[in-house]
């Protein structure tokens, strides 16, 4: 769930992502102690949602491989969940008016547990069952959606204003919570469908194919992509629900044997891993480039090779490599978000 405006993509989509993260929170924390405390429910809570995410500084003092693996993975887990709400409970309750040590620690839980099930509905997913080896992604809705939190936002400052022990506070916060889990469950049959209509199109047009991955585009879930697998190739195609042309597929080369013996290298391997398989690689300006493939491309134009995730693969004087994330630009954003507008209302 990640494309897009920042120099550090990763680092930008988690800041607005926290957003999100800080309104569901703030509703799970008046949910469990609301009534109790007031707004200070909604205040832990919002702190609380945020937490797991600190888990991006790991960038400022490790490999990008390495960095990337450790992203969503513990403080996403609900091993964390468990190990640390009540070492927050016990601290809030030794300094706040009201000292109930497990109602605190549940409101940490609550607002904990909920951060990651949320973020696996996303493309990165998260490693809710760490140490398993094994990242939860349903990817059917981008890191950051309007329609998600909007509503849920509203109804959230509505409650704000009204006493703890009002009907119409718990009325605002509860619909939030509703409107917004019934959207997150509505984008899985949008998901279906728009899976159904690329599996259509591959099939009309005869195209044989080992395995369709989709996802939401950026801000939306109205325009859905697709990377489709082919024995030497892998195919990318959008479409929205305002189509009313088939679906067309662009053809981009895996391109693996452009690594070689780097194949062996444990970082490429672990790269691998993290893409879940769907990477290609390309050759520009001297550079050999890996493609994560998940999140997209910065463009719509036809055969450009500019990827959402593109990383340059350098091997230092001892045969060492290492993955160097390229660097993004405004101008890419206003090009995306303009492709994307466009997209939107059909071909």
């Amino acid at each position: 769930m990640l494309m897009v405006i920042c120099i550090n993509s990763l680092t930008f989509a988690e800041i607005m992502d926290s957003l999100t993260q800080i309104v569901l929170g703030a509703a799970v924390g008046e949910a469990i102690l609301g009534k109790k405390v007031g707004n200070k429910a909604m205040f832990y809570g919002a702190i609380a949602g945020t937490i797991p995410d600190l888990d991006i500084f790991s960038s400022y003092f490790t490999d990008t491989v390495t960095a990337l693996q450790i992203h969503r993975g513990f403080t996403h887990s609900i091993v964390f969940s468990l190990l640390f709400a009540p070492i927050f409970g016990w601290i809030v309750s030794r300094y706040e008016r009201f000292k109930d040590f497990k109602s605190w620690s549940w409101l940490f839980f609550g607002a904990f547990i909920t951060h990651p099930i949320l973020d696996a509905h996303t493309t990165w997913g998260t490693q809710l069952f760490w140490p398993l080896d094994e990242r939860l992604a349903f990817k059917t809705i981008f890191v950051i959606d309007p329609l998600y939190t909007v509503p849920f936002l509203l109804f959230l400052v509505l409650a704000m204003f009204q006493h703890r022990s009002s009907k119409k506070r718990r009325l605002y916060n509860t619909t939030g919570l509703l409107i917004s889990s019934t959207y997150l469950l509505f984008t899985f049959l949008l998901k279906w469908m728009a899976y159904n209509q690329f599996e259509s199109a591959l099939l009309q047009q005869q195209i044989a194919y080992k395995e369709i991955d989709t996802r939401p585009s950026p801000l939306n879930t109205i325009l859905w992509s697709a990377n489709v697998e082919t024995d030497d190739a892998y195919l990318l195609g959008y479409y929205s629900f305002f189509d009313t042309q088939p679906i067309s597929f662009e053809i981009y080369k895996k391109n693996h044997e452009l690594l070689g013996n780097l194949i062996n290298q444990d970082n490429v391997q672990r790269m691998i891993a993290i893409s879940k398989g769907w990477f290609t690689i390309t050759e520009k300006d001297g550079k050999l480039l890996f493609n994560d493939l998940r999140f997209g491309l910065l463009s719509m134009d036809a055969g450009t090779q500019d990827f959402v995730f593109q990383y340059e693969i350098v091997s230092d004087h001892q045969g060492d490599v290492f993955f160097i994330e390229q660097e993004k630009t405004q101008r890419d954003a206003k090009k995306l978000m303009s492709d994307l507008w466009l997209r939107i209302k059909g071909n």
